[in-house]
């Protein structure tokens, strides 16, 4: 992965811009230019496209799939179909239960 400055510096670089032409070419002043290709900068996606475009470069966003954890849905569609006096009575009577084995765990120690 890269950082938006590397992306604009590589970008104007590769079309043989200097910083004052790619400005020109995006509307924009030299030192937005120069703010941008600074180590640590973190311009808007908007503003990284339209430096990026006046290069002759397209900017390509993509997400990694993460692999979710498995859940078992039964469970939660069992939870889902529960009145609120029934969820309210469930975890009341689950803090009761942790409440007991914490008062256990403590005596044990």
């Amino acid at each position: 992965m890269h950082d938006p400055a590397s992306l604009i510096r590589s970008a104007r670089l590769r079309a043989g811009l200097t910083q004052i032409e790619l400005a020109e070419r995006a509307g924009v002043t030299q030192p937005v230019i120069s703010r941008a290709e600074t180590r640590g900068a973190n311009p808007r996606v908007a503003t990284l496209d339209r430096l990026l475009t006046a290069a002759g470069a397209q900017l390509e966003l993509s997400a990694p799939q993460r692999r979710l954890p498995d859940v078992d849905e039964g469970q939660i569609l069992a939870a889902l179909r529960l009145t609120p006096a029934e969820r309210l009575e469930r975890f009341t009577n689950q803090h009761r239960s942790l409440r007991g084995m914490l008062r256990d765990a403590r005596r044990l120690s």
